[in-house]
């Protein structure tokens, strides 16, 4: 993971979701656990990228 996507996974957790998984199930389920928390969201997108590419 490089550092931009790193900073981006802390403070925005949606918007790195969205560029690594695009538009779909994983970035709404991000959307709304960051809504819930801060923290949800973070460790949702933390798993999302550090878990193997889904486009190929």
């Amino acid at each position: 993971m490089s550092l931009l996507m790193i900073l981006l996974t802390i403070f925005l957790p949606p918007v790195a979701v969205l560029i690594k998984e695009g538009l779909g199930l994983q970035f709404l389920l991000n959307v709304l656990l960051t809504l819930i928390g801060w923290l949800p969201g973070v460790v949702h997108a933390f798993w999302v990228n550090s878990r193997g590419s889904a486009i190929a």
